[in-house]
């Protein structure tokens, strides 16, 4: 590695396609990309972007999913100075128009499959607010010669779709210097070279995927094996086809795994490690690994920060911890952190405190939204939302989500947002969602509604209604009906009683 890392990202992409631009480095079915095609491609993205207008500072959203020209147009943005906006093509047209209103991207970048799913989405924005839509097929038939454009580490490189705690979507703007300090930091987390070969098996939309497989097989010197979607009963022969090494977990994938049919081919794969965004109790953990025949690492991190924790490479497993701080291979100890009590304290080890991270690693903020920026990074840290205990060793262990979020299927899951759908119901007068245990490991959704006086509630055309507004990942496996719905002193609804 050079003595200075390239720091953002059309730089880290140009040093290694000039060092190595034959080397195969993309991975996609039956196709790959050298070094120097995905340049060319990139390339040819920003050509066709800038002939659509798009300059500085302008957002990019792509709906193609997990596809080659999901990169390369997040990668032709950044060429321009420009944001990359990847969306998550299971949303509905209602969501989508919510994040592009939000958002206000110049171009939507949409694969020919998703077409409808834009136009649906556009069709509910005022006409001022709708971008213009291409194909990737469209974009690249400008031509190459991009423009030169200064990039610099603080400019915003991508807005992360999130839902917020009220329902309303939220943009994390992460920058360059985030992603390009996390391609030189992750290699060095899970022990990953020049020979590896990472499986792209998690969404594009998501931080893992961008921020640990992508920018990790650049900064890795080595490969990316995109998946379009992850599939439990192709996973290990996808591995083996595409020659990957290495593969990103969430907790929900952990468990489709172990709980599938066991197989032959469940050893008959390359892939060495893997990193999961999830602490298993030690038995299941170890039956993972012996089961698939690797090594399985934990760590935590989010779409606020990349630089969380981590179990320490080389070290004896510590079951059910986090790991320690992550820190950067060259630069140091450039991560702190806190556990925090209700009362501002600091938590003495062993006690439960919401963590507070600093590090440069760090969002410059939600886009369009200075107060929930003010409130995440009050006093010079990010407060996480999530409560924690360190011990004596400086290994953290998650306790719980501080945030009304409910995780499922890898996705985190605003209950307001699920609530207000159900509450647009005509027959629905109150609604409560919680997340309840999942024998996948993460949650289920649940919600308790009661009637609007004179109505009466069905139950399967509710979930009907649901499920046109709402992202099926979103809609409550159960609800049930109630007169009422318990109430705090203070009148809020008492989850804690529903769950």
């Amino acid at each position: 590695m050079p003595a200075a890392f390239p720091d953002t990202i059309p730089e880290l992409l140009a040093w290694r396609a000039s060092r190595s631009p034959e080397r195969e480095w993309l991975f996609f079915e039956d196709d790959s990309w050298t070094l120097a095609d995905v340049a060319g491609e990139v390339d040819r993205f920003a050509v066709g972007l800038a002939e659509r207008g798009v300059v500085r500072g302008d957002r990019v959203a792509l709906l193609a999913g997990n596809r080659p020209e999901t990169l390369f147009g997040w990668f032709g943005a950044n060429r321009l100075g420009a944001i990359a906006a990847p969306l998550n093509q299971a949303l509905k047209p209602p969501e989508i128009a919510a994040l592009l209103k939000l958002e206000m991207p110049r171009v939507l970048v949409v694969a020919e499959e998703h077409r409808a799913l834009a136009a649906g989405a556009n069709d509910l924005l005022d006409a001022s607010d709708r971008p213009a839509l291409a194909t990737p097929g469209e974009i690249v038939r400008a031509g190459v010669g991009a423009p030169e454009v200064t990039v610099r580490p603080e400019d915003v490189a991508v807005l992360i779709a999130t839902s917020g705690t009220t329902g309303a979507p939220k943009a994390v703007m992460q920058t360059h210097r985030t992603y390009a300090i996390t391609a030189e930091a992750f290699p060095s987390w899970v022990g990953l070279g020049e020979s590896d070969r990472l499986l792209g098996a998690l969404p594009l939309f998501h931080i893992n995927a961008q921020a640990y497989s992508t920018m990790g097989a650049l900064g890795a010197g080595g490969g990316l094996a995109l998946l379009g979607r992850f599939s439990a009963s192709r996973f290990w022969e996808d591995a083996r086809r595409l020659g990957a090494t290495q593969a990103n977990a969430v907790g929900a994938m952990i468990h489709i795994l172990l709980k599938s049919e066991p197989r032959p081919a469940d050893r008959e794969h390359g892939i060495r490690s893997v990193y999961a965004a999830l602490a298993l109790p030690q038995e299941q953990h170890r039956a993972f690994e012996q089961r698939f025949g690797l090594a399985l690492t934990v760590g935590y991190g989010m779409s606020e920060t990349t630089f969380g924790t981590v179990w320490p490479l080389g070290e004896p497993a510590r079951y059910g911890t986090m790991g320690r701080l992550r820190q950067h291979p060259r630069l140091g100890a450039i991560n702190r952190a806190r556990v925090v009590c209700e009362d501002g304290a600091d938590a003495a080890d062993g006690e439960a405190g919401e963590l507070w991270l600093s590090n440069p690693a760090t969002m410059a903020g939600y886009w369009g939204d200075a107060a929930q920026t003010a409130a995440a990074l009050a006093d010079g840290w990010l407060h996480t939302g999530d409560v924690v205990r360190r011990d004596g060793d400086g290994f953290y262990t998650f306790v719980a989500r501080k945030k009304e979020i409910i995780r499922r299927r890898g996705e985190n899951v605003a209950a307001a947002e699920i609530e207000n759908v159900l509450l647009a119901h005509p027959s629905v007068g109150e609604a409560a969602a919680v997340g309840v245990p999942s024998d996948l490991g993460e949650d289920d959704i649940v919600a308790y509604v009661a009637p609007r006086a004179g109505a009466s509630i069905d139950t399967e055309a509710l979930r009907a209604w649901a499920r046109e507004r709402l992202a099926d990942f979103k809609v409550p496996s159960a609800i049930h009906v109630r007169d009422t719905l318990p109430r705090t002193a203070t009148e809020r609804v008492a989850k804690h009683l529903l769950k």
